[in-house]
């Protein structure tokens, strides 16, 4: 009860916060000038985190926008596919980042999150990213670290983008953005995308639900705080749409609920190529079917599935990047070989994600607001392929033919 009477109070405060301030600005609001749209994404950031600890920064941007009660990212819940349909609306069987970890029949390297040379490879990008599409129709483009934005899809690049550094402050990012908004009209970016790593390195490592965690929460909550500060000072917050979003959610993991792969099937190294919260095998010639049917069935709480009998569910579309085999354990649950836990001297993770997308603990936050978008609404949840047509909308540019779904999100713009 004391949380929620909190909130309320904090919401009612947010909205006379949210009136434009009058003195030290630095550039007055202008109808002449086309609106920034500042995409950020606070990753990991589960959906009812915002029920759980006090965000008075987050609290602002909801008084004055809207909100989805919960944003359900694609099959696999992890960070590279998340963020970059977010970013395309397209399911990651159509754009084609069906993991953090991949191998492509057509090309002889693999891509991870650590291979610098192939994440900045534009071949492994498909679709059309915002900021590609906003390029094409004469817009710049500023782009903070988001998956994709090294490499130059269709061979275009974001006007300002970096290579990704993760000891850069989340507050230096978000200044960066400032002077960014503060460039003349005819260089100033019309959308800007910031990354945050938290609270997601919080959540793996503490479990999602831990003090630190919540810690990391709050932090990210000023940062934001940080950004809607700047923008009362220039006098642009009115005008300016933001749009807040995660890739994905964390489940709490447990040392007893590991499927330990080596038990119910013998297998080369070779063999296994990702595990975790997700379980890519390609068997060597002639063992796979040997491999599939020691597997299926084996675990309750493990699904596994041949790549070109994926359920449609999970909008893979038997893309040639799948493995043979995929499998995939229960929310709060790992898949392991006894040698991978060995290495983690047998501990896991306390928290983890990857898993069904529709479980609520794999959900996300969506929040907006700005002139593009509605006030003061709450909505059912929508997807990540949903949030691309909101930001082309709040843009004012076409983009292509996608997978989002109109109808989830009604009510959200203007």
């Amino acid at each position: 009860m004391h949380r929620a009477i909190s909130r309320v109070g904090a919401i009612l405060v947010a909205v006379l916060m949210a009136a434009p301030v009058g003195c030290g600005s630095i550039r007055s609001e202008s109808p002449s000038l086309p609106p920034t749209l500042v995409l950020i994404s606070m990753d990991g950031f589960r959906s009812d985190y915002i029920e759980r600890v006090e965000t008075p920064h987050l609290d602002r941007v909801i008084a004055g926008g809207v909100r989805a009660e919960g944003l359900i990212p694609p099959f696999p819940s992890k960070t590279f596919p998340g963020h970059y349909t977010l970013v395309t609306g397209l399911y990651p069987g159509h754009h084609g980042i069906i993991s953090n970890n991949m191998r492509d029949p057509g090309w002889p390297e693999e891509f991870g999150l650590d291979r610098r040379r192939e994440v900045e490879n534009g071949r492994w990008w498909g679709g059309e990213p915002i900021w590609v599409a906003a390029q094409r129709q004469g817009l710049r483009s500023a782009v903070y670290f988001w998956p994709g934005s090294e490499a130059a899809v269709q061979g275009v690049r974001p006007t300002h983008w970096y290579e990704f550094d993760a000891s850069v402050p989340f507050e230096a990012r978000v200044d960066q953005a400032l002077e960014w908004i503060d460039l003349p009209a005819n260089e100033r970016p019309s959308l800007i995308a910031l990354y945050f790593g938290e609270p997601n390195d919080s959540g793996h490592r503490f479990g999602p639900l831990a003090g630190e965690t919540m810690a990391a929460v709050r932090r990210v909550d000023a940062t934001v705080g940080r950004l809607l500060d700047g923008l009362d000072e220039r006098r642009l917050r009115q005008s300016t749409n933001i749009v807040l979003v995660a890739d994905h959610g964390m489940a709490q993991m447990d040392s007893e609920r590991v499927i330990l792969v080596d038990d119910l099937v013998d297998l080369e190294p070779d063999e296994v190529f990702e595990q975790g919260a997700l379980l890519q095998l390609f068997p060597r010639s002639g063992r796979e079917d040997l491999i599939y049917e020691a597997l299926a069935g084996a675990h309750p709480n493990l699904h596994v599935y041949r790549r070109q009998e994926l359920p449609a569910r999970l909008r893979l579309y038997d893309h040639p990047r799948l493995p043979p085999i995929l499998a995939t354990p229960d929310v709060g649950w790992e898949v392991l070989t006894r040698s991978r836990r060995a290495e983690w001297g047998n501990r896991i993770p306390a928290g983890d994600h990857g898993q069904d997308p529709t479980h609520p603990d794999m959900q996300a936050i969506f929040v907006a607001a700005g002139p593009a978008f509605a006030s003061g609404v709450i909505v059912p949840p929508i997807e990540a392929v949903d949030v691309y047509a909101l930001l082309a909308a709040a843009l004012g540019i076409q983009v292509p033919a996608n997978d989002g779904n109109p109808v989830r999100t009604a009510g959200i713009l203007r």
